[in-house]
């Protein structure tokens, strides 16, 4: 069943000034976190950045719950252990743009402003494979810039959404996911659940902001890392709804080796 949310204003119209200043949002240069570059074959692909209000798990951190981003959450899925790309990771909704999404080069108008519109519709279309949320309950606010991500060859355009009318979720197909699951924002903001996680190649090793998250369902934490991780450090960042953590601790991302 299908229930109407009443959202906050101000949240959504702060989540409007994201999409309207997205070339703003720096997924670049503060750490090293991308591992290899783009090759001339890379895919366009798309993911969902859903902000909702919050369902019946509320945020048992209550130290800024009086901020802006208190009566929210987003929405986020791990990925099946067994699939070749990015196994096991917590991930955005979203995935590669197929033909049916509609020719390059022509777009949407959000209250964020001018969009690609094959984008946006893979990210809901990919959103409501994954999740089984209905996209006529999505209220497009607009996009970030386009991020690359080499570990896979893709170049990822996140998607603003807006949960007007929440739909159940839940994991749609086990061979491609093993978790679906919102969770508060005022989690994710905890310094308690932040850090660097790290993965070692060679003699370099790159860092991503990291958040550790407890879900129901699930056996033990997890833990948001990598493409994610980062795009969500920016974009709370930017909104102001972060809370300063301690960035002198690292670990390393999930079955990537021993504490450090």
């Amino acid at each position: 069943m299908t229930t109407s949310s009443a959202m906050p204003a101000g949240p959504r119209e702060q989540l409007v000034e994201l999409a309207r200043h997205g070339d703003s949002v720096v997924m670049h240069d503060r750490e090293p976190w991308r591992i290899g570059q783009l090759n001339e074959n890379f895919r366009h692909s798309a993911v969902l950045i859903l902000f909702g209000a919050l369902d019946s798990v509320p945020s048992a951190y209550a130290e800024h719950a009086e901020g802006p981003g208190r009566d929210l959450d987003v929405l986020l899925v791990q990925r099946a252990s067994t699939l070749r790309a990015h196994p096991g990771q917590v991930a955005f909704p979203g995935g590669r743009l197929d033909p049916p999404d509609g020719e390059p080069g022509t777009t949407l108008e959000t209250p964020g402003g001018t969009v690609s519109a094959p984008h946006v519709r893979a990210a809901l279309r990919e959103a409501h494979e994954e999740t089984g949320v209905d996209p006529d309950g999505v209220e497009v606010l607009g996009a970030l810039h386009e991020v690359p991500l080499p570990v896979s060859n893709h170049l990822v355009t996140p998607v603003i959404g807006w949960w007007r009318s929440q739909s159940p979720v839940d994991v749609v197909d086990h061979a491609e996911s093993s978790l679906v699951f919102r969770v508060p924002v005022l989690d994710l903001i905890n310094p308690a659940h932040r850090y660097y996680a790290t993965v070692t190649r060679g003699n370099q090793t790159y860092k991503s902001p990291a958040f550790d998250v407890s879900v129901a369902g699930a056996p033990e934490t997890v833990t948001v890392w990598g493409f994610t991780g980062v795009v969500l450090d920016r974009v709370l960042e930017w909104l102001g709804w972060s809370v300063e953590w301690d960035r002198s601790v690292k670990r390393p991302a999930p079955g990537m080796g021993p504490k450090t």
